[in-house]
């Protein structure tokens, strides 16, 4: 592992508005990510998970505190800066997967190297392979409506990790998923991370992912209530 520091936050916070209500969902978060860690992040329903991941994903901005992201803080950076951030460095999955509907679970892998300018024949070759390492190149011509929430949850987790990106943050990516799928993505996960030297952070609740990760964070109430390494995963 490498000592690079990808993500550092130091007093992170986060509010919501409804109507004129303040809804803190991160009290004040000090946490720092170092290149090639594999971390899960764990804590009950509404501890501020995903809400730490769309702020290191740049999706969303901190009420206060400071949040560096591969070596930028991500309050100053403009909307350009943002995307340009996630479609080079940042690799996504997301609870609600996010598949684009007209778009076939191929081209729905090859749409992030298309943006970032790679040959069509490049893209296809890519896509089926990593479709392959998740058993779904038979239904690479599928629409997501012709998928299951588990086929759609494999594909969504090709899309994120095709381009080979420094950081993906991800959501429960093995929430829709049967005991053979998850250890099919983990161990593409733990493939990538060691052969290419990716960063991987989870949110979860799955203890399938925390079996498999060398750290555990937990968030409780917005703050990290726990941050312990567990000697079981890669180092």
């Amino acid at each position: 592992m490498s000592d690079s520091i990808l993500v550092s936050a130091h007093g992170l916070k986060k509010s919501f508005f409804m109507a004129k209500l303040e809804v803190p969902a991160l009290r004040g978060v000090d946490f720092e990510l170092r290149e090639g860690e594999f971390v899960a992040l764990v804590g009950p329903s509404g501890s501020g998970k995903t809400t730490f991941l769309n702020l290191i994903g740049a999706l969303d901005s901190p009420t206060s505190g400071k949040l560096m992201v591969l070596g930028k803080e991500v309050a100053g950076l403009s909307k350009a800066e943002r995307s340009e951030l996630r479609l080079k460095h940042l690799g996504f999955v997301f609870q609600a997967y996010n598949l684009v509907p007209v778009l076939t679970a191929r081209e729905n892998v090859e749409f992030v190297l298309e943006l970032q300018g790679v040959s069509a024949p490049e893209c296809r070759r890519r896509a089926i392979e990593v479709l392959g390492e998740l058993g779904m190149d038979a239904l690479a011509d599928r629409r997501p409506a012709e998928l299951s929430g588990g086929q759609q949850q494999r594909v969504a987790v090709a899309r994120a990790v095709v381009s080979m990106p420094k950081l993906v943050l991800a959501d429960e990516p093995t929430a829709n998923l049967d005991g053979t799928n998850a250890e099919a993505l983990l161990r593409l996960m733990l493939g990538l991370r060691s052969r290419h030297g990716m960063t991987f952070l989870f949110s979860t609740h799955d203890a399938r992912v925390m079996q498999h990760a060398a750290r555990v964070v937990t968030l409780s109430d917005g703050i990290v209530a726990e941050d312990r390494t567990t000697g079981t995963g890669p180092g």
